[in-house]
């Protein structure tokens, strides 16, 4: 009974703190402006299954892709059998979901082997992140912050496995004459050690529980949120293709009024902004990719702008979104300025006119996060509130606005060429 009520506490306090990180997340997404319509369900949900469950993408790494997805599986796997152990933390009773039968022997036996191989693979993980030199790991956004939110995340999932191992082992010590589950792993170190591990039983139970609510209320601060985000991410993807850029409604209407003269115009309406030039200019899905973001440097490594050696990293632009939306989002909620601007403070105007458009980020995201979509639309709004762009840029638009093209020649001497 005692047992029962320290857990009750311990999962309200949990929910509670989580529920703050929520509301606060909630108020900044309010802040940010509509995106594309959430339609075509059917294929939202073979493109999850296949992207997200699949994990597709992450295999054109072979080697270190087949490591990450056993991981995410493993998870998964893993999640049921932490959901049993809330359930049976909240009733008071042992093993709850042991009357599923057959799917239960297989899901905790998955689960044992999967923590295992999880185990190894975050010790890997972390000799490969702390000694090898990988290039995608570096840049200027990856601050040492950075590594060691990764390195303590990695931390976490390592100890979830141990204690769950623990707990496992210490189970069954404590039913010599029969338990409910299969557990090939944990059997096994019992069994070569000889040892009566049921001391483990209660300890590993209380750390591995209190493990799971300490990093559940810790992921809404680390780039590691995408346990949470990812799979909603991939679910609401724009399923457009990558080269289809969005027209503004804004412009839209402007460009209707212009070649309608009995328009009317609506002198209430709300002055639009074209374009990003901070935080609340961008779409809730631009948020919510800068939140899912792994910060896995893929999107970085193949840009062919940033190969060459210029300033752009499309890593960094979401990056930089997160930390200016965390700055600024407090301010505008209290209704104070900072005066400064996610283009320009954060991001420069080099950085955006470095990018190509050719979607090789975009193509190569685990999560399916868009970085051109929110590229161009810094670029719209250098270009139509500020008439700033690079010299090239400038002589093109002035041609296309004298001549009706982009060539400097007038539309009466266009076809000379073919005489």
């Amino acid at each position: 009974m005692i047992k029962q009520i320290l857990f009750i506490i311990t999962l309200l306090i949990t929910f509670g703190v989580f529920a703050y990180s929520v509301k606060r997340l909630w108020g900044f997404f309010r802040l940010t402006k509509p995106a594309y319509p959430i339609k075509n369900i059917g294929a939202r949900i073979s493109h999850t299954l296949n992207i997200a469950f699949g994990q597709t993408k992450i295999f054109r790494k072979p080697v270190i892709g087949l490591m990450h997805a056993l991981v995410f599986w493993g998870f998964l796997v893993i999640t049921l059998g932490s959901i049993e152990m809330v359930v049976d933390g909240v009733s008071g009773q042992d093993r709850l979901f042991a009357s599923t039968g057959w799917f239960y022997d297989i899901v905790i036996a998955s689960g044992d082997v999967f923590a295992l191989l999880i185990i190894v693979f975050i010790k890997l993980f972390i000799l490969r992140r702390m000694f090898l030199k990988i290039k995608r790991f570096a840049g200027v956004e990856m601050t040492p912050k950075a590594n060691w939110d990764a390195l303590l995340s990695l931390y976490f999932i390592g100890f979830l496995m141990v204690s769950l191992i623990c707990f496992n082992m210490g189970y069954i010590s404590n039913h010599p004459n029969g338990y409910e589950g299969v557990y090939p792993v944990s059997a096994f170190l019992v069994n070569l050690f000889g040892w009566d591990f049921g001391w483990l039983q209660e300890l590993g139970w209380w750390v591995h529980i209190l493990l799971i609510f300490i990093f559940a209320n810790y992921l809404p601060y680390s780039k590691h949120f995408h346990v949470f985000l990812s799979i909603p991410n991939v679910f609401l993807a724009n399923l457009e293709p990558l080269t289809k850029y969005p027209n503004l409604d804004s412009i839209t209407r402007e460009v209707k009024l212009m070649l309608d003269p009995e328009a009317a115009y609506d002198e209430n309406a709300e002055v639009a902004r074209f374009g990003v030039k901070d935080v609340e200019d961008v779409s809730w899905k631009n948020y919510m990719d800068s939140l899912s973001c792994t910060q896995c440097g893929r999107c970085t490594d193949v840009c062919p702008a940033n190969i060459t050696g210029k300033l752009l990293s499309p890593r960094k632009i979401f990056v930089d979104l997160r930390k200016r939306m965390d700055e600024k989002g407090p301010l505008v909620i209290a209704g104070k300025d900072d005066k400064k601007s996610l283009l320009r403070d954060y991001i420069s105007e080099e950085e955006i006119w470095a990018c190509t458009s050719c979607n090789a980020c975009a193509q190569e995201c685990p999560i399916d996060i868009s970085h051109p979509n929110l590229i161009m639309d810094m670029r719209r709004y250098l270009v139509m509130e500020e008439a700033t762009a690079p010299a090239g840029l400038n002589v093109m638009f002035a041609n296309i606005e004298n001549n009706g093209a982009p060539w400097q020649f007038s539309p009466e001497d266009r076809m000379k060429w073919a005489e």
